[in-house]
């Protein structure tokens, strides 16, 4: 199972970008699949989730209003669209597959992750 995560970049406060994860050899319909991010020398954070058929979604309150968590399970992708971004959000953000399709918040409960993309946002 791989997840290719892509999509990040440089931009300023106030911009926008939309990551993508696409995940081969998984059936990701039957996965949660989240974004986490991890700012040089801070732990890895939870940003967002959504399950699989019901597309119910949970953020992070730092994001909430600003990223929305998206999925196509035709094309085992999921997407992050990151909009008003702050200096604060940059960090490399990963996306994660759960194979219990719930709300989950914490590292260890993920299954597979993706290698990352940065996004860096500058003031």
């Amino acid at each position: 199972v791989q997840l290719q995560a892509c999509g990040g970049g440089l931009v300023q406060a106030g911009g926008s970008l939309r990551l993508s994860c696409a995940a081969s050899e998984l059936t990701s319909s039957r996965y949660s699949m989240a974004w986490f991010r991890q700012a040089p020398g801070e732990e890895r954070e939870f940003v967002a989730v959504i399950m699989s058929m019901l597309r119910i979604t949970h953020y992070a309150d730092s994001v909430k209003g600003r990223f929305t968590i998206s999925r196509d399970n035709t094309k085992n992708t999921v997407y992050l669209q990151v909009d008003s971004l702050k200096p604060e959000d940059t960090a490399i953000y990963y996306c994660a597959a759960e194979l219990g399709n719930r709300l989950q918040v914490l590292v260890s409960e993920y299954d597979y992750w993706g290698q990352g993309t940065q996004v860096t946002v500058s003031s």
